[in-house]
């Protein structure tokens, strides 16, 4: 009778142990994940910005034929800095959001005060600064 309770008891230790080194494996990969995805959103997002940036300088260079493209194209930066503020919560990006942010701000104080072609490589400079610390 001993010996059976023994077994069991030597069973039960073990199942147990395996549960939990399950559940400790199955976090550790959930957490991997989770860094990989947020690394995968900072990077579509910054090559979002980049489009836009793009888009801007097109605008820059088209302001004189339709003005409002510089604000549609300012607004896009802003509405994917957001998005990635919000889902980062990375040092090294967040600066770099704000230093774009700014960025965008001047060019639109700028544009606010009748420059029609304002100088966006700032805008240029730290997209590419948040292009390099998105990037993997």
């Amino acid at each position: 009778m001993a010996t059976t309770r023994r077994r069991r008891s030597r069973r039960t230790a073990l199942a147990t142990a395996a549960a939990v080194a399950a559940v400790g494996l199955t976090a550790g990969l959930t957490t991997g994940c989770d860094a990989v995805d947020k690394a995968l959103d900072c990077v579509q997002t910054a090559d979002a910005i980049a489009d836009s940036v793009t888009d801007l300088q097109q605008a820059v260079e088209a302001a004189a034929d339709d003005p409002t493209q510089l604000e549609k194209s300012l607004n896009s930066i802003d509405k994917n800095l957001d998005k990635l503020g919000d889902k980062t919560d990375n040092a090294d990006v967040n600066k770099a959001v704000g230093d774009l942010g700014k960025a965008v701000d001047n060019v639109r104080t700028s544009v606010e005060n009748g420059d029609a072609t304002p100088d966006i490589s700032p805008v240029r400079d730290a997209a590419g600064e948040l292009t390099k610390v998105c990037t993997p």
